[in-house]
């Protein structure tokens, strides 16, 4: 990918700062802190939010960090709240006409709830309501400000974000369609996605899957068009903004690719092998909080700590998109390094009689030794949380489930082999069985119609309500694959010399068969190193704005972008925070965070990617990588 200048980028300073950062900023300096008066006498103010703000801003900011911006006390609009008439509040609110109606009621009349209000819109407020507000005389005079800071995503992550659009699937894939209600579905996920382009400062070429049909008799249903819809939604929305707010680029500075889940319905249900993946998928996580059994110093049973596994935990950054056995392996030479390299930590391990030392003997050792606490609290933390996770791999059989998984993807297994392995792992979890089915609808759709179907909902023995979630993966197919499946009938009888089908072209090199179950990859690694190469097809993926003459030099007949230094398509770069880094105290934890905050100030053109329907971690996953700054919506 071709570097560019900082002025073709975001307006927020030279070095790239990542989503939250960005976020947080926006959040604490243009809004809380731009509320600050010279002349008043009050120096503590109420935040006043509604839910779905209260949201943006708790993904993005701690409350030291409100507190600190002169935040005395944070208010539900909708909850009844006390008079405060010598204070003065800050609005944080959707532009709906509920909100407005809110705000009006505690600011008009004799007796206001506040002395002054500064009002912020998390998106575009309409004129009606605008006017709505101005026709109140007795409010206009109390109000210290009223703007949009167009920012209604969450940041999730440092290169994520959503729009929290949870049931998109739902109300967009259904099988009777409602159009009224996609619809608005759609339009509020532009608008959510909008504002990440409005905080960034970025105008991006708007480029999208487009509907397929094999022929003229191919009917095109809403859910083909979901991408196209939402595109165009996207781009009235830039199209204001670029109209409409200040040091908004005026030419393309980036590239979004909207996308659905129809490319790729194997991602989010094959097992995947990382330690970040695994963590979310066998242990009984609330979002990102861990439950965490720590000894307590009373000498009593174990208590229970919540912990959460983010950024600010460097051996979870580090870690996180490892796979899980180079994990556990890394987690042992920490633990390793860390007595052999603390001084008074050999002391205390040199009293076991040169026993091997234990987590639990680490979390004593402790209490003796505070000045280690920390480290030894993280690096047990995650020591339990791999033990748990590889007790739970093998007690389930999960390896032999998870080759199975990729034999089927890669061409390798076909229907013998599946039905060989419910008849044969009786003891499989319901879970697993679906899984397994649901792999085995997407890449063979045919075998589940008919009287073929029946047969195997009786082999592997499946509650009617699991077969429904099967049968509706056709939903996510698209026109051409829908019609494909309809075309033929099958008999059910498994023949071995039949050719086997395959949804994933192998492309492992020999570095990366070092662990196993490590060969799948999302679809998405195709779609990105194309669009990254100017190779994506125009056809496939239309963009709406034709590129601009001074978009990096180019012109409508030149290539986007330049193409990167040639790499073998058999190999996939790595995380840069995938990689081991070692530092003296076995811990490794300042290092990793300082590298990878140093890792977004490479300048590069940014790639949005939107997945409706959600992406999984191991597309997440693929961007993050060390060459690009690629940020991607999980929806």
């Amino acid at each position: 990918m071709s570097l560019s200048d900082s002025d073709s980028s975001s307006s927020y300073g030279s070095d790239y700062k990542n989503l939250r950062q960005i976020s947080r900023e926006r959040l604490l300096h243009e809004m809380l802190r731009s509320a600050k008066t010279g002349n008043s006498k009050s120096t503590w103010k109420v935040l006043i939010m509604d839910r779905l703000t209260v949201k943006i801003m708790s993904y993005s900011c701690k409350m030291a960090d409100i507190t600190q911006e002169g935040v005395s006390l944070v208010e539900d609009i909708y909850k009844r709240r006390q008079p405060l008439p010598s204070m003065d509040a800050i609005y944080f609110i959707q532009p709906t006409k509920e909100n407005v109606i809110m705000f009006l009621s505690d600011m008009s009349g004799k007796s206001p709830l506040y002395k002054k209000a500064f009002v912020f819109f998390s998106s575009p407020i309409s004129r009606e309501l605008v006017s709505h507000i101005k026709k109140d005389s007795s409010v206009l005079t109390r109000i210290g400000a009223l703007r949009e800071m167009n920012l209604e995503y969450f940041a999730i992550d440092s290169q994520g974000f959503i729009t929290d659009n949870e049931r998109a699937l739902e109300e967009l894939f259904v099988d009777e369609e409602d159009s009224r209600k996609g619809d608005a579905c759609l339009n509020v996920m532009a608008s959510r996605i909008a504002t990440v382009f409005a905080s960034l400062r970025e105008f991006p070429f708007v480029r999208y899957r487009a509907a397929k049909s094999l022929d003229v008799t191919t009917m095109t249903t809403f859910r083909d068009l979901i991408p196209t819809k939402l595109a165009a939604r996207i781009w009235d929305c830039l199209i204001q903004y670029k109209q409409k707010t200040e040091h908004f680029p005026q030419t393309e500075t980036c590239e979004l690719l909207i996308l659905d889940r129809s490319i790729d319905q194997i991602a989010p249900i094959i097992h995947e092998w990382t330690y970040d993946a695994m963590c979310h998928d066998l242990l009984n996580m609330e979002g990102n909080k861990y439950v965490h059994e720590v000894l307590s110093k009373a000498g009593g049973p174990p208590e229970k700590k919540d912990v959460l596994l983010e950024e600010h935990d460097p051996v979870w950054l580090e870690l996180r998109h490892a796979h899980i056995a180079d994990a556990s392996e890394r987690l042992h030479e920490k633990m390793t390094n860390f007595v052999s390299k603390n001084k008074a930590a050999k002391i205390q391990h040199g009293s076991r009689d040169g026993g091997e030392l234990s987590t639990r003997d680490l979390q004593q050792m402790v209490q003796a030794l505070p000045q280690y606490s920390e480290q030894i609290d993280k690096i047990s933390l995650h020591v339990e949380i791999a033990g748990k996770i590889n007790k739970i791999i093998r007690e389930s059989g999960l390896r032999e489930l998870g080759q199975l998984e990729q034999d089927l993807v890669f061409g390798d297994a076909g229907m013998t082999d599946v039905i060989n392995f419910f008849t044969t792992k009786e003891d499989a979890t319901r879970e697993n069985k679906l899984r397994l089915l649901m792999i085995l609808a997407a890449i063979y759709p045919e075998k589940f119609e008919g009287e073929e179907g029946h047969n195997i909902m009786k082999v592997v023995r499946l509650p009617q309500d699991d077969m429904n979630a099967v049968n509706n993966m056709r939903l996510l197919a698209g026109a051409s694959e829908t019609k494909k499946s309809s075309t033929g009938a099958f008999s059910l009888k498994f023949d071995i010399h039949k050719k086997k089908r395959a949804a994933r072209k192998d492309r492992t090199c020999a570095e990366e068969t070092t662990w196993q179950l490590s060969r799948f990859y999302p679809m998405i690694e195709e779609l990105i190193d194309k669009l990254n190469k100017g190779e994506l097809s125009k056809d496939e993926y239309p963009c709406m704005n034709d590129p601009s003459p001074t978009f990096h030099g180019t012109s409508q007949s030149t290539p986007m972008h330049q193409a990167p230094a040639p790499h073998s398509m058999r190999s996939r770069r790595t995380p840069t925070w995938a990689r081991p880094r070692n530092s003296d105290d076995g811990y490794s934890s300042d290092s990793v965070l300082r590298h990878a905050s140093s890792d977004f100030k490479k300048m590069g053109q940014r790639i949005f990617v939107f997945i409706v329907g959600g992406a999984t971690r191991s597309e997440v996953r693929r961007c993050l990588i060390p060459d690009q700054l690629l940020w991607l919506s999980l929806c």
